[in-house]
């Protein structure tokens, strides 16, 4: 036991000790890191946000309506994150009795991530309506163009069914003023080039016929021009190209190209038009839609000068095709199909050339001509001279030559008294 007086001096000093209780305040904050993971997602959200609002601006320039969609999306994605974020806050963390000055700053911030959403918010609803307007002038314009495209079609109908028209089109004159295509000497060019590759086509099924109806060729080319001698037999094949090329081109100078017609008025404008009107036309669907137009006629009467009749006989057994021809008709059989796309060419190649003012002039040389470089091709590009050095000369023609104003157009022709080069 103590005594009395030591005992009182310790209560005293005990006493005189002050005690010290923790806040409250310190033990709600022990744990910070679930609020500084929230601030950390919402910053990185806003970041995911802004990136989102910059590819729906660039969608737009140039205007791409599936960028636009994806930009979209992707902005509502993140505005919905940060929702869910702002939810799970409000959830997790009740509003305290008492608020540090930490937590002011952060709810400051808060609120000025919540001004800026509906900034966004506003801004989308805008691209949004200016899309909804781009579509609706989208619509309209895709409208415009089927209309364009039915009046174009419309008229280009229009226009090939009064080109082959037997009278109106050859007596009115071309009324728009202006051609799809320009008339140039480089154009009537090409369709000669078109023309002499439709005779030799037609060469080859003709003499495919021929040798299936067991016809000598070579007696069949001795009747169309005798006495010409051949480099190769097999060059004997221009004989029947140069038989095409006489009866096709029989009457290319007369304006009505040997058809008789009623009523026909001529001018370069209406020749023209007949040609821009054939030209992408099936010459199959020509005849078709207008057996007897003047086109009609010059098909059936050239058929039956290029194809006689003991040839058809030979060919088929019988002279049927060629009476349905003779009685205004047009057979569709491959024979005659074929020849039609020779007919098609001639004849717009004939149009075309009284197109010109002054018309296009054609010229043709006979059998025997020497040989000019100046005015004639060689069908044959590797003949040279006999021994003899003679100059070679034209031993069949199987295109005509053309003069259009100061330009020329060489004719093509197989030459004799040459031999093909080794």
């Amino acid at each position: 036991m103590q005594p009395t007086g030591v005992r009182d001096t310790q209560l005293r000093d005990s006493n005189s000790q002050k005690v010290h209780p923790q806040p409250m305040e310190e033990a709600t904050n022990q744990n910070p890191e679930p609020v500084e993971s929230l601030i950390s997602k919402i910053f990185a959200n806003i970041s995911s946000l802004k990136s989102a609002y910059i590819q729906l601006q660039d969608a737009h320039t140039p205007y791409d309506p599936d960028k636009i969609q994806t930009a979209d999306k992707l902005v509502i994605s993140e505005l919905k994150n940060l929702s869910e974020l702002k939810h799970f806050y409000r959830e997790h963390n009740p509003k305290p009795v008492s608020v540090s000055p930490q937590d002011s700053r952060l709810a400051a911030e808060i609120q000025e991530q919540q001004s800026l959403l509906k900034t966004y918010e506003v801004m989308v609803k805008k691209f949004q309506s200016e899309i909804q307007n781009k579509d609706t002038e989208i619509h309209q314009l895709e409208q415009q163009i089927q209309e364009a495209i039915q009046k174009r079609e419309k008229l280009d109908k229009n226009l090939k069914l009064r080109g082959l028209s037997s009278k109106e089109s050859e007596s009115s004159g071309c009324e728009s003023g202006s051609s799809p295509v320009d008339l140039t000497p480089d154009l009537f060019t090409s369709v000669v080039e078109t023309a002499y590759i439709a005779i030799h086509d037609f060469s080859k099924p003709l003499i495919n016929m021929m040798k299936a109806a067991g016809w000598d060729l070579d007696a069949a080319a001795n009747s169309i021009e005798p006495d010409v001698v051949y480099a190769k037999r097999a060059h004997k094949k221009y004989a029947f190209e140069h038989h095409i090329c006489l009866r096709m081109f029989t009457g290319f100078q007369q304006e009505s190209f040997s058809v008789n017609q009623e009523n026909l008025t001529f001018s370069k404008e209406s020749f023209f038009r007949q040609y821009l009107a054939l030209r992408e036309l099936d010459p199959l669907d020509a005849v078709g839609q207008d057996p007897d137009s003047i086109f009609g006629k010059f098909c059936r009467s050239k058929y039956l000068a290029v194809v006689h009749s003991k040839m058809e006989a030979s060919f088929f057994g019988n002279l049927d095709q060629r009476n349905y021809v003779m009685g205004g008709g047009h057979p569709r059989t491959p024979f005659y199909v074929a020849f039609l796309k020779l007919a098609k060419s001639i004849w717009l190649l004939h149009r075309l050339a009284y197109s010109f003012d002054p018309p296009v002039k054609v010229f043709q040389v006979n059998k025997g001509s020497d040989f000019s470089e100046v005015y004639m091709e060689s069908v044959v590009k590797n003949l040279v001279p006999e021994e003899n050095d003679e100059k070679p000369k034209v031993g069949l023609m199987v295109m005509p030559g053309f003069w259009i104003g100061g330009s020329l157009v060489q004719c093509r022709v197989y030459l004799i008294g040459a031999r093909v080069a080794e």
